[in-house]
């Protein structure tokens, strides 16, 4: 089923939209809170639900590793594994591409498991049929993630066999009983931050035809200034009515930079990361926990907002629970930070619809860092 998207809402090239799949539909702006092995670190099912997130992110190779695609399978797919009733999106490999710097070829990659060695091929249709069995409402095509430092040579060569294998992808899925019927397939741009290579692989994915469209391998260690380089360098070929998702992206001021020049979707672990080693996202910034100042504080982690849902608990509380290294510290941020990075979305598409986006995005990068 192709993914339709129907715009609500436009402020420049900032928008509000519906994406429309087989399970349902979720709105844009929209982050997506990253569950690797089918769950958000620290949280279940019920505490996303509550949080209001709409679509959560699964990763493909460590659901393939363990417990196993065709486990997941037989537990009801990620959905029914995790009981989680909202839209779930995978990756397909290709960040482990770049992480984990598996042997690379024209058939496909070949990794060495970081869970017992064991090794294992993954092809553009070998992607396919995984996230058909993990379940999840929208798959990505394989692609090649390259460095931000890597040669220019090396940019252009995970260009053009992105290219090949989003070929090879999109028919493998088109012709799968499963996934054509129940999912959407995305295609990613690469390029690296040159922009003609940027141009280049959006015309070529663009021409194949996917049901939306990500910009991979950006924020990736570039710069801001040449992330966004490379981010203007493609947003413009790609299609208005399609869904449009800046992969592994999290960070405030380049979410509000990104929606400014029309993207949709995100997804990042920041938040929960910044939680686990006691970093708070506040409407003031951010700031760590463990400082000794909070000690004795009998504030909440944001003063501004009353509604977080750590609001119970003061500074001074949950400092003692971090530096004792107790899980609920990390539970009770990584609720707070997942829900204020969710609210921040909610008011960023507020702005759109009242026409005060611009207003919106000086006020983020009042907060958050020079413009």
């Amino acid at each position: 089923m192709r993914a339709s998207f129907v715009e609500t809402a436009r402020d420049g090239q900032a928008r509000c939209g519906v994406v429309t799949t087989a399970r349902g539909e979720f709105t844009t702006p929209r982050f997506m809170p990253v569950g690797t092995r089918g769950a958000i670190v620290h949280l279940d099912a019920s505490d996303v639900e509550a949080l209001g997130a709409q679509v959560i992110l699964a990763n493909t190779y460590h659901l393939m590793m363990r417990p196993g695609a065709d486990v997941v399978e037989t537990l009801g797919g990620i959905h029914g594994m995790a009981d989680w009733g909202g839209h779930v999106l995978t990756d397909s490999g290709g960040y482990q591409i770049f992480s984990l710097g598996p042997e690379l070829s024209d058939e496909g990659a070949t990794f060495k498991s970081t869970y017992d060695g064991s090794t294992h091929l993954l092809t553009p249709e070998g992607a396919v049929d995984v996230q058909a069995k993990i379940g999840a409402d929208i798959q990505m095509v394989l692609d090649v993630c390259p460095s931000s430092i890597a040669d220019l040579s090396v940019v252009r060569s995970a260009v053009e066999r992105t290219g090949r294998w989003a070929e090879r992808g999109r028919a493998a899925f088109l012709d799968h009983p499963d996934a054509a019927r129940r999912q959407c397939q995305f295609g990613i741009v690469q390029g690296g931050t040159d922009e003609a290579l940027r141009e280049q692989s959006a015309r070529q994915v663009t021409e194949i035809g996917f049901d939306g469209y990500a910009v991979g391998g950006l924020s990736v260690g570039e710069d801001r200034s040449e992330m966004l380089s490379g981010l203007d360098a493609c947003m413009e070929l790609l299609p208005l009515d399609q869904p449009r998702y800046f992969m592994g992206l999290g960070d405030p001021i380049g979410i509000v930079e990104s929606v400014a020049r029309g993207v949709d979707m995100f997804d990042c672990v920041l938040p929960t990361r910044l939680a686990r080693h006691g970093t708070i996202l506040t409407d003031g910034g951010r700031y760590n926990l463990t400082r000794a100042e909070f000690a004795t504080s009998t504030e909440p982690l944001d003063p501004a907002w009353p509604e977080s849902p750590a609001a119970r608990w003061s500074k001074g509380y949950l400092r003692h629970l971090l530096l004792t290294k107790e899980p609920t510290a990390a539970r009770i941020i990584t609720l707070h930070n997942v829900a204020w990075l969710l609210r921040f979305m909610d008011r960023m598409a507020d702005a759109i619809r009242s026409g005060t986006f611009e207003d919106f995005r000086l006020g983020v990068h009042d907060v958050w860092g020079a413009r």
